[in-house]
């Protein structure tokens, strides 16, 4: 009961970015994972295909009426969500390593933090008082 109460006041607590960073650490862990164990088997088609779905929505996201991340920026997500389906195949394939869809996703990962670090700075000069940390170690 505690654990489904401290979930929802995360949830509600938490800014986008800071739940795509959750998002993105989660699943680079599991793409991490299955980069581990080394075996080819289902869990590693799971982990791949949750990565896979993960930019395949970031990338609808961006293609829809009224996103309102700069033009470039969407480009550049739909266009790397593509490259994340395609490298997703190959990897399952045999022919390409996960290394490469793992540090994409690091990659993002740390430009969530740098973007989470300006908006609590911002936050702060508007109102000093607000010193809440947030968690980046996800």
């Amino acid at each position: 009961m505690s654990y489904q109460a401290y979930q929802k006041a995360q949830q509600t607590s938490e800014t986008p970015s800071q739940v795509e960073y959750r998002l993105f650490a989660q699943v680079t862990n599991a793409l991490i994972a299955v980069r581990d164990r080394g075996i080819r088997d289902s869990v590693m088609v799971d982990a791949l295909d949750w990565n896979r779905r993960l930019w395949s929505t970031l990338s609808t996201d961006c293609g829809t009426e009224g996103n309102s991340l700069p033009d470039q920026l969407r480009a550049g997500i739909i266009s790397l969500s593509i490259w994340v389906s395609k490298h997703s195949s190959a990897v399952m394939r045999g022919t390409e390593s996960v290394d490469d869809l793992i540090n994409i996703n690091k990659t993002i990962m740390e430009g969530l933090a740098a973007q989470a670090k300006l908006q609590r700075e911002a936050a702060q000069q508007q109102d000093p008082a607000n010193t809440k940390p947030v968690d980046s170690s996800l």
